[in-house]
Parts: structure tokens; sequence; C-alpha cells
């Protein structure tokens, strides 16, 4: 089943976003290894994510074919760029300094797993989805899993600092999942023109910050083309590639969809945290991760199944669900 306003099969979104979400899992660890090679500050690296992804899509864009869609005036593009990026600006940056503050496993699980149930009370308060007895206990869920995680770390492996980092780089990206699927449904899904724009924004409204924090980096003896294959990739794989797809596939599948697909994130970037940066998870943070990912996963099938209700309808003429 394909979302007619935009061409895109229900199908190709959904593995649109689960490889998204799985190069999303990779760009928290990058951003360790740059902290540990570099003195680069958070917003600096945030910047470079985004100018270099810029950059790229700008390149893939006038290599590729154009996909012939639906011309919108200026002024609407304008918005939903400005919209988008500064989104995007607080979800990038608040999710770095996340990282660097309380470590890559927290900092993912924290903001994937409140990140979902902002997106279901903005979509209950912008489209009208009731959160319901499920999502209720969802919420509350969520709530335990924090405190669970801010009370209980114990010593340097949870941060309330980092924490607060996580919570506002979820509700960057609640805002920006919305924002996609509100448009996605109105027709507006040129993914790469979206992604295009939005990064342009986001580079100009970081750039300043980023100035005043250090743009450039000292980097430890031979540790420079490290530094450098680092950016590289952060701006390639997790910026350029994953919010193209992101962007394409969240304008056509439910956000419930959406929020558990991206679950994909935190597992694959606790996975990297363990095995690949030598973090090490205390009981307090399991039993944390667990409550916020049971939570989530109820909220979704809570959403799910409110949804399969009316998996026959349309909305505004247009058929959503496959």
């Amino acid at each position: 089943m394909s979302n007619p306003a935009s061409g895109l099969p229900v199908g190709r979104g959904l593995l649109f976003l689960i490889v998204a979400g799985a190069a999303w899992g990779t760009a928290g660890a990058a951003a360790s290894l740059v902290y540990r090679v570099s003195d680069l500050g958070p917003v600096a690296l945030s910047f470079w994510r985004c100018a270099g992804g810029f950059v790229l899509l700008l390149l893939a864009r006038s290599l590729s074919r154009r996909t012939p869609v639906r011309a919108e005036p200026w002024r609407r593009k304008a918005l939903r760029a400005g919209a988008t990026g500064l989104s995007l600006a607080v979800f990038q940056t608040a999710y770095f300094a996340a990282v660097q503050a309380t470590g890559l496993a927290v900092a993912t699980v924290v903001t994937l797993g409140a990140g979902p149930v902002l997106i279901a009370l903005g979509a209950r308060l912008t489209m009208g989805e009731r959160l319901g007895a499920g999502g209720t206990v969802a919420v509350v869920g969520a709530l335990a899993g924090l405190a669970v995680l801010v009370l209980g770390g114990g010593g340097a492996e949870v941060r309330s600092s980092g924490v607060g980092w996580a919570v506002l780089a979820a509700v960057g990206y609640a805002v920006l999942t919305l924002l996609t699927r509100w448009w996605g449904r109105e027709g507006a899904t040129d993914a790469f023109g979206t992604s295009v724009r939005a990064f342009g924004v986001t580079t100009l409204c970081l750039l300043p910050f980023a100035l005043a924090e250090g743009l450039l980096s000292h980097t430890s003896a031979g540790a420079g083309l490290w530094f450098l294959g680092l950016l590289v990739y952060v701006a390639a794989v997790p910026t350029a590639l994953a919010y193209g797809l992101y962007f394409a596939g969240a304008a056509v599948v439910r956000s419930a969809t959406v929020s558990v697909i991206m679950l994909l994130e935190p597992v694959s970037a606790a996975v990297l945290a363990v095995t690949l940066l030598g973090e090490r998870l205390t009981a307090a943070t399991v039993v944390g991760t667990l409550l916020m990912l049971g939570a989530v996963a109820g909220l979704a099938v809570a959403e799910t199944r409110g949804a399969g209700k009316g998996a026959g309808e349309s909305t505004e003429g247009v058929r959503v669900f496959g």
C-alpha cells in the first residue's frame, strides 16, 4: 500500500526508517570517539555534522534525477525549513551534549525513550489522536524509568545534567517527527528538498554558537586523520543518508510506528557503548532502560490497536495505512 500524496509505498517507507534508525545508532558512538581524540565541543560537533550533511545532500541532489513533486509557495517552504531546521538544531546539539555529560547509552535511551511519549502527547493535541488508558500507563512508565535513571545511577554513570540535555533532545526529536508527519499528510513529501533546506537552516543557527564554543579542534598526537575520518562519517552516514531516508519514511508512516522503529537506535547505541566504548551499565541503568523501552512498546501497541480499527479509513481522502 502506498500513500497517494507522495507515491512512496508504505513498505519502502518502513525500510527507509529501519536503515535510518540503525545509522542513527552509530552517531553517538562516533561522537564519543571524537571527544576522546579532540577537545571539540558538542555545539561545534553538531555544526560540522550538519554543515557536512548539507554539502553532501546538495551534491547528491545535483547528481540525482529530480522526482516531480507538488509545487509550493516559497513562504511555505521557508516556514517549513525554519521550523524543521530549528527543531533539528535542538535535537542534534542537546543529544551530543547529553552524550558528553552522561555517556552514550544513557543519553540515547533517555532521548529515544522520552521522545515517543512526547510524540504521543503532541499528536493528541495537534492531530486529535487519543492517548487512551494504555498510553497513560506508558507515560507513567517512561517517567518512572527517567526517575530510576536519575536517582539510582550512582556515581558517574548517570548525571542529571546529561539526562536534562537528553530530555531536551527528545523535545526536538518529537517536534521534528510531528512536523514531518503533519506535512506528509498534506502531501508535502519532497524528502530531498526538506533535508537540504532543514540542514541549511540548522547550520546557520548553530554557526554563531559554534564560533563562541570553538569551531576548530586540537587533537592528540597522531589523531588528526582519525578525527577527520570521524567527522566525515558523522556527516555522511547518520546525517545525510539517515535523515534523507527518515524524512521520506516518516512522511508516510504513522508516528507510533516511527517511534517503534526508532528503538533500533538506542539498542544499537547501547551495544556499541558496551562493546566498543567500554561503558558499564549499572543495575539502575538497566532497570530504567527496561522501564522506558517497555513504556514505549506499550504506547506503540496501544496506538497501533487504536489505528487498526480505522485502517481502512482515509484521512482527508488519503489512505495512510498499509
